[in-house]
């Protein structure tokens, strides 16, 4: 989940997420991502852009800025095609965050602790 840190409803549209967030989660920019925001259960597609590094920044920008507020929690999903057989040992990655945005923990392929 992330917060929401600011709206930005003049931009042409999308989603601003610190890109050090992106990397840990492992969306590359301008990928496509679902959101759905847990404070009024609004669900909008849209694509992430890098923010600032470090800032913990989640913007909704455009359109998207008109489905939330400051303040909000999000879930962010990305998705991927896999085979049956890849399917059987697919772990995704899962990023926990703090209040402020800033991961407290992480699980996925690149996270294990096994």
């Amino acid at each position: 989940m992330a917060r929401v840190t600011e709206i930005r409803p003049e931009y042409e549209g999308s989603l601003s997420v610190d890109s050090h967030l992106l990397q840990v989660a492992g969306i590359l920019p301008y990928e496509r991502v679902l959101c759905s925001n847990l404070s009024n259960g609004e669900r909008f597609e849209t694509y992430a852009i890098p923010s600032t590094p470090g800032s913990g920044e989640v913007i909704l920008n455009g359109p998207a800025a008109l489905l939330g507020k400051p303040g909000d929690r999000l879930v962010v999903m990305c998705f991927t095609i896999i085979s049956q057989e890849e399917a059987k040992n697919w772990t995704p990655t899962c990023v926990v965050l703090d209040e402020n945005n800033r991961p407290v923990h992480i699980t996925g392929p690149k996270h294990s602790t096994k």
